[in-house]
């Protein structure tokens, strides 16, 4: 579904990623995990066809990356980005069926279609009692979730994520990964860069560690989620536990142990 050979990209000659080689296959949930300037963010870059990679191929279901027009690469990848910001005169409704850009006619008409999709997205995301208020007059975490029905509304096979929970509370983050869970047990391939490694633990099934541009850990959760591996990744101490219910693995920090402010990255602000 997405496979990544020899992949290197950055920004104004600068080298952020340094050589990605990884494949993720259709109905996978994976989350990328790594320090502030990692290159998550790059990467989700790359594979929405935002940023055109310095060296290396890309290729969605088989099809080179740089080789598919806008339209055909919005019908098949999906992405909620880290930094947007609402649009003044747009309500969600208007924001939520930009998703349907891939399927519009000739004329540019929303079809009923279109606008069943953008009302199962948002009844799905929790947004249908917000359809008619500007983007303006939402929190940073309702602007968020909107983001994300716009991307179901798009109707692909893959979605990229960008740190899509970070602006919600605790039970409106379990509540949207219960969400994409339900979604990729249906068959839709996710990809999803986070910073709360716990969240990440719970509703992955497969866990990237990037660090410095590279991958440095791959594998099933339980498998590369370790002391070890963490404190590798974070360069600070972790206590790695099993959580109560679900087996999981998941780690907290031991205090006074941390590597310093701004430790641990390597791409730059911003490029995480």
């Amino acid at each position: 579904m997405i496979e990544c050979c020899g992949l290197r990209a950055g920004y104004g000659g600068r080298e952020v990623l340094r050589g990605i080689d990884l494949r993720i296959v259709r109905g996978e949930m994976t989350g990328l995990l790594g320090p502030n300037g990692s290159g998550k963010t790059t990467l989700l870059h790359v594979l929405s066809g935002v940023l055109k990679p310095m060296a290396g191929t890309v290729r969605i279901a088989g099809n080179e990356i740089g080789e598919l027009r806008p339209r055909q690469r919005a019908g098949m990848v999906a992405a909620v980005p880290q930094r947007a910001g609402p649009v003044p005169g747009m309500t969600v409704t208007s924001l939520v069926l930009l998703g349907r850009y891939p399927y519009l006619s000739l004329l540019g008409a929303y079809g009923p279609q279109d606008r069943a999709a953008a009302q199962s997205a948002m009844d799905e995301t929790g947004m249908a009692v917000l359809a008619d208020r500007q983007t303006t007059a939402l929190s940073g975490g309702e602007f968020q979730t909107a983001l994300l029905a716009r991307a179901l509304c798009q109707s692909t096979d893959i979605l990229l994520l960008d740190e899509a929970a970070a602006n919600l509370d605790v039970a409106r983050k379990a509540a949207m990964y219960d969400l994409l869970r339900e979604k990729n047990a249906a068959g839709l391939t996710v990809v999803s860069a986070v910073h709360d490694l716990n969240l990440a633990a719970l509703f992955c099934d497969r866990l990237i560690f990037l660090k410095n541009g590279r991958v440095l850990a791959d594998g099933p959760t339980r498998t590369v989620f370790t002391r070890e591996r963490v404190e590798e990744v974070y360069e600070t101490t972790f206590h790695v536990f099993a959580h109560p219910v679900t087996g999981a693995p998941q780690g907290v920090v031991v205090p006074g142990h941390g590597g310093g402010v701004g430790a641990g990255g390597g791409s730059g602000p911003g490029r995480g």
